[in-house]
Parts: C-alpha cells; sequence; structure tokens
C-alpha cells in the first residue's frame, strides 16, 4: 500500500508541477478542469448515479467551467459573490453536517447532485483567479491545506481524546482541529517571514491578509480557513457514509479517489480568494 501511495503521489507531482510553473495560467485551468470534471463524475457516483450518468455530470461540471472561461463573467471577480459563496459553505456546510449522513440521501437527488456541480464550478473558477493571482498565492492556499491536515493528523494522534464527529469521522477529533490550526498560523508567520526572498509573483494569501487585517485578522483568517478545511473533509466523509463507501473511488492507486484528495480544497480556495478581493 505505501509503496502505490509513493509512486500514486510522484505521478501525480510530474503532472501537477509543469502546469503549476507555467507562465501563462490555461495549463493550470486544463488540468484543474481534468480534476473537477472526475471529481463531478465521482460525486455522482455517490449519489446514486449509475457509471453513464455520472460521467454526465462531469460534463456538466467542464461544460459550465468552459462557459465561464469563455464569457469571463464579470461578477466572479466581485468581493460580494465570493463573500456570498463564503456564507453559503459556512450556513450551508454547519447545517448539513449537524444533519449527519442519515438526512443527506433524503435530500432530493437534484439538490444534491446541483450542489456538486455548483461546489465544484466554484472551486475551479477560485483555482484558476488565484493562479491569475500569482504562483505565490496559489502555493500559499494550497500549504496552508497540506498544513492543516499534516498539523490535524499529529496532533489528533498525540493528544486526540474529544471526538469531533463520531458519525462522520470517527478518527477526527478536537484536539487535531485544534493542532490543524496551529500548524496553519506557523506556516502563515514563516511564510511572510520568508516572503520577497523568493520570485514568486504577487502577494501569498497570508501577507496580503496581514495586509488588510492585520495580525489579529491573519490569525482569525488562518483558524477559519483551517477549519472550513475540515468542513470539506467532513462534507465529503458525510456522503461518502452515507453510502457505505471508504473512498470516492479507486482512480488513484493508494490514494482512493479524486474527491478524496480535494474535498478540503471546496471551500478554502472560494473563501481564500474572498479574502485576496478585501482590500
Amino acid at each position: 500500500m505505501l509503496k502505490q501511495r509513493v509512486i500514486t503521489a510522484v505521478l501525480l507531482l510530474a503532472v501537477l508541477l509543469p502546469a503549476l510553473f507555467a507562465r501563462p495560467v490555461w495549463p493550470f485551468a486544463v488540468l484543474s478542469l481534468v480534476v473537477v470534471a472526475t471529481a463531478g463524475w465521482e460525486w455522482g457516483r455517490l449519489n446514486g448515479l449509475g457509471f453513464a450518468p455520472a460521467a454526465v455530470m462531469g460534463g456538466a461540471v467542464v461544460l459550465v467551467c468552459l462557459a465561464t472561461w469563455w464569457v469571463g463573467f464579470p461578477v466572479l471577480q466581485s468581493a460580494p459573490l465570493w463573500w456570498l459563496v463564503t456564507g453559503a459553505w459556512v450556513l450551508g456546510g454547519a447545517y448539513v453536517l449537524s444533519c449527519g449522513p442519515a438526512k443527506w440521501p433524503e435530500l432530493p437527488a437534484a439538490l444534491r447532485l446541483s450542489l456538486g456541480v455548483v461546489a465544484l464550478w466554484l472551486t475551479w473558477t477560485a483555482l484558476t483567479q488565484s493562479k491569475a493571482l500569482g504562483l505565490n498565492f496559489l502555493l500559499s492556499v494550497f500549504c496552508l491545506v497540506w498544513a492543516a491536515d499534516i498539523a490535524a493528523y499529529f496532533g489528533g494522534r498525540a493528544f486526540g481524546r474529544r471526538k469531533l464527529a463520531p458519525a462522520i469521522s470517527p478518527g477526527k477529533s478536537w484536539e487535531g482541529v485544534w493542532s490543524g490550526m496551529v500548524g496553519v498560523l506557523v506556516l502563515a508567520v514563516a511564510w511572510i517571514a520568508a516572503d520577497g526572498r523568493w520570485d514568486l509573483g504577487g502577494d501569498s494569501l497570508f501577507t496580503g491578509v496581514r495586509s488588510s487585517f492585520g495580525w489579529v485578522g491573519l490569525i482569525v483568517a488562518c483558524a477559519f480557513l483551517a477549519a472550513m478545511s475540515v468542513v470539506g473533509d467532513l462534507f465529503e466523509s458525510l456522503m461518502k457514509r452515507s453510502v457505505g463507501a471508504k473512498d470516492s473511488s479507486q482512480l488513484l492507486p493508494g490514494h482512493g479517489g479524486v474527491l478524496d484528495r480535494i474535498d478540503a480544497l471546496l471551500p478554502v480556495f472560494p473563501i481564500a480568494l474572498t479574502l485576496s478581493l478585501f482590500r
């Protein structure tokens, strides 16, 4: 299993890094489009669709994203829209998680599938706009999610006592959440200290938030984003548990599915973009 995980991770990095460091936005946009389309197929499968209908859902995600790219809706660069998306993730995520896995299948199928298309479309839009803001910003958001996950894992193993959401993800603890927040804050301070010593283009998320909101605002933002990465993770876990699935698919040997790898990104990237537009 470990060998599979390592091989898959190396192959994924071999695909991701050239697109990530390419100067134009389009290589990363294309790669991200493949990712969200595949995640759309997995979302459909987790919500009762067969192979072909789920593929149609993935295609719907692609069409909406391409239409956005082609038209370039100005409203997608406005702060009010992204604040609305942030509010929807906070309130909607809290509501769905409070209902638990048993209630999710009771929602109308059209609503569950539409939520998937919208969430993945907004994630792709936030990803591409983050790339347009500069590699520094894009990398800082990715690293925030990874730092939150790694710190939560080790913090939970070392100190975990109180279960966070046992009906959804029994392995997660409140101590893991706090550890993830601390890990993100440490990353933020280190990133700000190193900013300017490398030429990655533009400000990082952390530097921008500190400039706009000060150090207190940075602490609050780091804690909030770390918490929302957990919400994204739990949201997908809730869908899987509602149908008794361990992974969203087996497309990534040793890692499960694409949705398993990007679940925390779904709320974090739109919220990070929201913070970047607040000047």
